[in-house]
């Protein structure tokens, strides 16, 4: 019994680097970003609601992307169906497809590191407001969909397995 103690204690401390590791996102990744307007309640609902039809959207526009490439010709090909998108929700809005700076997001124990990626950001009004982002190529967004209720480690897995799917 004595000898289960240290077995199992090395065991929990070496689970929980694992479970803490970073999954790098591609350098040749593509994000997708909407800021809301202020933290008010109904300019939170907002962000969601322009989320989903952005997310919605840009899913069916991804579907056929091979490489980021591709994804980036996708966007700028159809820059004015994603503004006219937003603009059914709100004429307040800004929206930028380039280098956009991104805070720190961790989810599902996943930390994606803040910094300047390629990105559509969609800024509602004065965009003061906390915001919702993913990775939109390789198509990440759908595990948030997909993977909600899924426990951290399974998620770890299936964001590694498509990232890789999409840089071999």
């Amino acid at each position: 019994m004595k000898k289960i103690i240290p077995i199992l204690f090395v065991f929990f401390l070496f689970y929980g680097f694992v479970n803490k590791e970073e999954i790098l996102i591609p350098t040749d990744a593509i994000r997708f970003r909407v800021i809301a307007n202020s933290n008010d309640p109904m300019d939170q609902n907002l962000k969601i609601e322009v989320k989903n039809a952005l997310e919605e959207e840009l899913n069916k526009l991804m579907v056929s992307a091979k490489n980021s490439q591709e994804a980036k010709e996708i966007i700028e090909a159809n820059m004015d169906t994603i503004q006219n998108i937003v603009n059914n929700y709100t004429t307040d809005n800004t929206i930028s497809f380039g280098i956009n700076y991104f805070p720190e997001k961790e989810y599902h124990g996943v930390t994606y590191e803040s910094g300047n990626y390629e990105s559509l950001v969609v800024t509602l009004g004065n965009g003061i407001g906390n915001n919702w982002w993913c990775v939109m190529f390789p198509p990440l967004c759908l595990l948030e969909a997909k993977k909600e209720n899924t426990d951290e480690v399974n998620y770890k897995f299936y964001v590694q397995e498509i990232i890789e799917k999409y840089t071999s």
